[in-house]
């Protein structure tokens, strides 16, 4: 497991890439590497933007499917959780830079970003509910990101999003042709650079005071984080899921 940290445009920028194998799997560790790689750099007074990517064709599968068995799940949900309060009031602005698949945790990751940048062939999706699960933060800020109805939907089936999906939605700021790092680099010269990073500290902090975002990650995410552990734990269905995944065989549910 490693996370890469790089410094660019003169120190304006941070780079962080998520590279964890195949899949880039947000496991505990990577949590909180990425937790103590933001707090590292949050004060920074020349900081614009941080850029959040993964290495190879996938941004990421999400959160490992072994941490979420009854032993590991209560942990791994708190970090993860704190993870997404991080991003959430993070001081400048994060991009998140998806290429491939971008699953569970990782999408709810970008969910709690600020821009999202995609390739062409960038897909999103919660498939929690196929594991006999749910996510907690789609529950929680989906709406805000993405409106009411097409939030519960993929919460509720688990269906992919497009690329062009997710920009007619909102979510996306803008998709690029071919690898889109470059292009965002170029967004990045244009758009934030010229401005003062002390003024886009003060709007960006503005830009999430309201009510909406400090109920769903405070009151309501806590509330769902409890009701997982309570709910879902606890059930056949949500263990069986997650066994069943684990040993590539269809699961046997038991509606309980």
């Amino acid at each position: 497991m490693s996370l890469h940290a790089e410094r660019l445009e003169d120190g304006t920028l941070l780079r962080l890439v998520l590279d964890n194998g195949k899949g880039n799997v947000l496991e505990t560790e990577l949590m909180r590497a990425l937790r103590e790689a933001l707090a590292a750099h949050r004060h920074e007074a020349a900081l614009r933007l941080v850029i959040l990517e993964g290495a190879g064709p996938h941004f990421s599968y999400g959160a490992s499917v072994e941490e979420h068995r009854p032993t590991e799940a209560p942990q791994m949900l708190a970090t993860f959780h704190g993870l997404i309060r991080d991003l959430a009031a993070y001081p400048v602005p994060v991009a998140a830079c998806v290429a491939g698949r971008c699953l569970g945790g990782a999408f709810e990751l970008v969910l709690a970003c600020h821009f999202v940048f995609t390739a062409a062939d960038a897909v999103f999706a919660c498939p929690e509910i196929k594991l006999g699960v749910f996510p907690p933060v789609l529950a929680a800020i989906g709406p805000l990101r993405l409106g009411d109805a097409l939030a519960e939907r993929l919460l509720l089936t688990g269906e992919d999003l497009s690329a062009g999906e997710a920009r007619q939605a909102g979510l996306v700021t803008a998709i690029f042709d071919g690898e889109p790092r470059a292009a965002l680099l170029a967004w990045y010269r244009s758009h934030l650079r010229p401005l003062s990073a002390y003024a886009l500290r003060v709007a960006t902090a503005a830009s999430r005071s309201g009510p909406g975002w400090t109920t769903a990650l405070d009151e309501r995410l806590r509330a769902l984080e409890s009701r997982y552990v309570r709910d879902v734990l606890t059930s056949h269905d949500g263990n069986e899921g997650v066994e069943a995944f684990l040993a590539h065989r269809p699961p046997d549910w038991q509606d309980r």
